[in-house]
């Protein structure tokens, strides 16, 4: 399993795991209200450890943001779209993007391009005003933990309000759609200790779940 850093096109980092063949992944992560320099996921760091093996013939490419804010979101969607580009530029033809928390918004409106055939929101924050045209025509995954309760700065990240977010996408076209409750699992998979990352309850749950999201984008082409 490879992993290397890149510098993408938008001035935002990447970080690549396993040499794209078959198709990418790109995923990004949450955010705040105060813009702040962006971070690496740590739910999405635990989750590419554990899937990139399991999906050998995809190539997952982390991003991490130059300022994480929802006050930035059209900033967080360009480091997004320079992601795809990034795995374009290495051949992939066929995209998913997976979005933690804020980075649910952001993949959406990163997801117009024809090479994004998949979106995947863990958590994912889907506000009222969101557009989810850029979803026509691709398959529209959500998986929430049960026990979310939200997160500071983050206004409307529950089971409650990513369903009402998923029903309106269904209503405005989104044919391929499904939702799945993680029962007893928080807010994604693993925090960030100093000694590194720590497992949430139910990690694992999420990560055959996200998998099998995978294996069905894999499937589709």
């Amino acid at each position: 399993m490879s992993r290397s850093l890149l510098e993408l096109a938008s001035g935002a980092e990447g970080r690549l795991t396993n040499a794209p063949a078959r198709g990418g992944v790109v995923l990004v992560n949450g955010g705040q209200s105060a813009e702040v320099p962006g971070t690496w996921s740590a739910t999405l760091e635990w989750l590419v450890l554990r899937l990139a093996p399991r999906c050998p013939d995809l190539g997952f490419l982390e991003v991490r943001y130059r300022r994480k804010s929802w006050r930035r979101l059209d900033s967080c969607v360009e480091d997004a779209a320079a992601g795809l580009r990034a795995l374009q530029g290495r051949g992939v033809e066929r995209c998913a993007l997976v979005g933690f928390s804020m980075g649910g918004a952001v993949s959406v409106l990163a997801a117009s391009g024809d090479a994004v055939r998949a979106v995947l929101g863990l958590a994912p924050w889907l506000p009222e005003d969101l557009s989810f045209e850029p979803l026509r025509g691709k398959r529209f995954a959500v998986i929430h933990g049960s026990l979310d309760r939200g997160v500071p700065g983050i206004p409307g990240v529950t089971p409650a309000s990513s369903r009402r977010g998923f029903e309106r996408a269904r209503a405005s076209g989104v044919a391929d759609a499904h939702y799945t409750v993680v029962s007893g699992g928080l807010h994604g998979t693993a925090v960030r200790a100093p000694w590194g990352l720590v497992r949430l309850p139910r990690a694992y749950g999420w990560a055959n779940l996200v998998a099998r999201e995978l294996e069905r984008f894999q499937a589709s082409g």
